[in-house]
This record gives structure tokens, C-alpha cells and sequence, in this order.
């Protein structure tokens, strides 16, 4: 199927009009949802989602066809409740509560979208090196965030990331948008980088950052 085809499908599964409304428009506009299934079409190890909310990105994932086992880890109780009501439709794939500054299941790739920018530094920093250190050989760390600069970009990502937060959407303690060099630096050694503008049709000044644990030469 392609992301419209897909977001319709996922967008009938889910039980209230707001989120079968919101998730069409999230899967059929975001650019992060392809952004992420292209980097995972031959990935097959375990996947952690750090900050999930309704498992959509999850949900995409398998109807893309990745078939590596899925945990996604969210605060916001409610929301983990609506991904858990979908996740008996796919195998290996569960749902927790939890917060993204805690210790992640070794072994496992790890997504961290959209997340950073509701918690201070140190604890941007943390939920970082948490990731960094989990990832085997051949395993990656995709994340999506806002990066805090002097574009026009960055004015309208702290505007609507404030709304969300306003209107309670986002749980989050605070708002503070990393510079790249802050998101970048817990992953200087053992990973090659690649980082993109995702801005999509969106307005907002996304980037996403793909880390991949690159494997130990022989001696």
C-alpha cells in the first residue's frame, strides 16, 4: 500500500473520531513516517520506540513489512492504552508505559521522534547516551527532532510544540529544542551519521538523525 492507502487503513482502526481523523492526517502528511520505513526496509533486529504515543509509528512499520520484534515505551498512559487496543493485530509487537530517560532493552535499535525537545538538556543528554548504548553491530538510532537555530523554521517548531503542550496533548515538563551539535555529540564515536532536513510540507524545522553502530574490524 502506499502512506495514503496506509494512512487511510490505519486511521479505521483506531476507536474515536479525533485520533482516526488525526492519524490520517499525521501518516498522510508527516514525512517522517517514510522517512523512517526506508531506513528499515532490510533491518530485522529488535526495535525500541522511545516517547510511541499511539503506536503509530509502529503500526506503519508493520504495514511496510518490518518484521523485527517492536516495544513501544510512552509516558502518557492513555495514549499506551490506545496502542495496546490495536497491537493484538501484529505479532511481537507490545506496548509499556515509561518514561525515555530510563535504561532501554540492550540489544536493540532504537527510534527517538519527536521526543527531545520535552525535556532539559541533561535530560535530552541521558535519553542520548541510553540510546548509544543499547545498539549492537548493524543496529541504528533514528531520531527526529526540531533543531534550535536562527531560521524562520525553528520560530514555528517552538510555537506549535508549545501549543501541543498547552492543550496537554504532549505531557512534557518543559520546552527545550537541541542544537544539532547536542544531539550529534553522544554519538561521536562507533556510529556513522547521516542527518536530513525533513521538513516534508510541513513548516516546522525538523531534521532527521540516523547513527548507525558501525561493526568492529577484526584484528
Amino acid at each position: 500500500m502506499n502512506r495514503d492507502a496506509v494512512a487511510r487503513a490505519l486511521g479505521s482502526r483506531y476507536a474515536t473520531p479525533y485520533l482516526r481523523n488525526y492519524v490520517r492526517w499525521k501518516v498522510a502528511m508527516d514525512p517522517v513516517y517514510e522517512g523512517v520505513a526506508e531506513r528499515l526496509r532490510e533491518h530485522h533486529l529488535p526495535l525500541v520506540d522511545v516517547g510511541c504515543g499511539v503506536g503509530l509509528m509502529v503500526f506503519y512499520l508493520r504495514e511496510s513489512g518490518f518484521d523485527g520484534p517492536i516495544v513501544g515505551i510512552d509516558f502518557d498512559e492513555g495514549k499506551i492504552a490506545a496502542a495496546n487496543e490495536m497491537a493484538s493485530r501484529y505479532e511481537h509487537t507490545e506496548f509499556r508505559t515509561g518514561d525515555a530517560r530510563a535504561p532501554l532493552p540492550e540489544g536493540h535499535s532504537v527510534l527517538i521522534l519527536d521526543v527531545l525537545q520535552y525535556f532539559e538538556t541533561a535530560g535530552q543528554q541521558v535519553t542520548l547516551r541510553n540510546a548509544a548504548r543499547v545498539v549492537p553491530e548493524g543496529g541504528v538510532v533514528i531520531i527526529r527532532s526540531g533543531v534550535r537555530d536562527k531560521s524562520w523554521r525553528y520560530r514555528l517548531s517552538w510555537l506549535s510544540d508549545t501549543f501541543g503542550r498547552a492543550i496537554r496533548w504532549m505531557q512534557a515538563e518543559r520546552l527545550v529544542i537541541p542544537t544539532r551539535e547536542e544531539i550529534e555529540g553522544a554519538f561521536a564515536e562507533g556510529f556513522e551519521k547521516e542527518v536530513v532536513p525533513l521538513w516534508g510540507r510541513t513548516p516546522f524545522n525538523n531534521y532527521l538523525f540516523i547513527f548507525r553502530r558501525a561493526a568492529r574490524r577484526s584484528e
